[in-house]
């Protein structure tokens, strides 16, 4: 009786509240981008000019809060020398107040994560996790946290996707908890103290945190990530197309608007919205834009004197003997392009190597991502980032027979131009192809471990994410309905892995493509 009464006082308190504006700036899927990357004919995002666009904003801005959508870990050389202890030094100094744990904080296991927490002045969160059973990191990732903005509780709840198990290293005490039933128990339990203000900081992906918006009832915001999402309007030629607007407006089942934000990926963007709360708790108002991290920003003077000490290893990593290879490795872009390639090969078998825990049995690699070949004798970290300098990421879908053969189809249908769509496939596959046919028929056999391929079953197949979003025209990935997982592991890592499993990577062409009248 006491316990109920309090709570029915503490609901009171809060729905008596003033109403309460807040600034939510947020990064999402920074990857270790501790450096500007180019993008187009510009450079966007690095901490340093990160750092000074949020602690002006926080300095500025009327209660604000920041806070991230997940994966700090893995994508660039920073991660490969400090595992996330880099990047955790940059997010203190900003300030972040919640991070959402993202699959790729788990890639090096419980134990890299466990040392990134240790170090973190901020909570991080993943209410569909269940810890118990692991021990380094039962006390450093909670379910939710409470914190205290403008002289109110605001709670933020943590999610990560639910295919942690297939596309991390989690290992086998960490758990996944059914999402809806973990996100409503938080809900619960935050209501049950009182606080009617609730973020999600969410590693869920766009399309699955619009539906937690519509099922979940008390979420006001969602701070997204994990599908690297660019929303709102640009006028910049070297950015994609938007996903959708910023924020998305999702109407929640308490009858409320949820508002859905995500600032892409890399700290090419900072998001930044302005939300103003009623007394009852509900999105009474918003305005707000992703700022383009660009070059002619200033640069925060101390975290460029972190970054130029950080990056003292990093140049000796370059130098760093990942592999061995006795004949070498030709990925001659006029090979490429046109026909089987060992240094192809070798990045389709690394591909579905990756890609088996998600149960991949085809692995794709365009001609047009294999940009050097590797000379025969040691291979450093310098070489293997030539042959894979895009910070490409892996994705995994299940495709038809029927749509294999299509992007085939398309893979050689423009044989003759040397164009960078021709496909390279995995060890066990093979395809046959007679550039004389008619476009559409040129395709003349397919098979897997020597069994013809069969257009109505369905297979895994691991490809680099810019080919399953469509690029090179492969607009049969890009529309494909079957389950498709981003991984978010990138192409230098899964070469750098393969190489460093062997000590000698040699690799003869053996009939994997096979063209049939080929012109002289």
């Amino acid at each position: 009786m006491k316990l109920r009464f309090l709570s029915a006082a503490l609901l009171l308190t809060s729905a008596s509240a003033a109403p309460l504006t807040v600034t939510i700036l947020h990064t999402d899927d920074l990857h270790g981008h501790v450096d500007p990357v180019k993008v187009g004919q510009g450079t966007y995002g690095g901490y340093a000019r990160q750092t000074a666009l949020v602690r002006r904003y926080a300095a500025q801005d009327p209660n604000p809060l920041v806070l991230s959508g997940g994966d700090t870990f893995q994508g660039t050389l920073y991660y490969n020398v400090y595992q996330g202890l880099a990047d955790v030094l940059f997010m203190n100094y900003q300030g972040y107040q919640a991070m959402a744990v993202g699959n790729h904080e788990f890639d090096n296991g419980p134990e890299a994560l466990a040392r990134f927490a240790q170090k973190a002045q901020f909570p991080l969160l993943a209410s569909n996790l269940d810890l118990s059973a692991e021990p380094l990191l039962r006390d450093l990732v909670k379910p939710y946290a409470v914190l205290s903005v403008g002289g109110q509780k605001v709670g933020v709840i943590g999610a990560v996707t639910p295919d942690l198990p297939l596309i991390s290293s989690p290992g086998p005490n960490v758990k996944m908890v059914e999402l809806a039933q973990s996100l409503n128990a938080s809900v619960k339990a935050l209501q049950g103290q009182g606080i009617d203000k609730i973020i999600l900081v969410s590693h869920l992906g766009y399309t699955l945190e619009q539906e937690v918006a519509k099922t979940v009832p008390g979420i006001d915001v969602i701070v997204g990530g994990h599908s690297h999402t660019l929303l709102g309007t640009f006028d910049n030629k070297d950015f994609p197309p938007s996903e959708g607007p910023y924020p998305t407006i999702v109407q929640n089942p308490d009858g409320n608007r949820t508002l859905l934000v995500a600032a892409w990926e890399w700290g090419k963007v900072l998001g930044r919205l302005k939300v103003t709360f009623n007394d009852a708790g509900a999105v009474e108002s918003y305005e707000g834009q992703p700022i383009v991290v660009s070059a002619d920003l200033p640069e925060d003077p101390t975290a460029r004197r972190m970054i130029d000490t950080l990056a003292v290893p990093i140049a000796a990593l370059r130098q760093q003997v990942v592999g061995n290879t006795t004949g070498g490795l030709n990925g001659a872009r006029e090979i490429v392009r046109r026909r089987e390639s060992t240094m192809a090969n070798v990045l389709a078998d690394a591909a579905l190597d990756a890609a088996q825990k998600a149960g991949a049995t085809i692995a794709f690699v365009n001609g047009g991502g294999v940009r050097s070949s590797i000379d025969a004798g040691p291979i450093t970290f310098e070489e293997a980032i030539t042959v894979q300098p895009f910070g490409n990421t892996l994705t995994v879908l299940d495709l038809t027979g029927a749509e294999i053969r299509q992007a085939l189809e398309h893979g050689v249908a423009t044989w003759s131009e040397n164009k960078g769509q021709f496909l390279h496939v995995s060890r066990g596959m093979s395809y046959t192809f007679d550039p004389t046919r008619p476009a559409g028929s040129r395709v003349t056999a397919v098979t897997l471990n020597g069994q013809p391929l069969d257009d109505a079953k369905t297979y895994t197949v691991a490809m680099n994410t810019f080919t399953a979003q469509g690029g090179d025209g492969f607009d049969v990935f890009k529309n494909a309905k079957g389950r498709r997982i981003d991984t978010g592991t990138l192409d230098i890592d899964i070469l750098v892995n393969y190489l460093r499993a062997r000590p000698t990577t040699d690799a003869q062409n053996e009939g994997r493509i096979v063209i049939q009248n080929e012109p002289k």
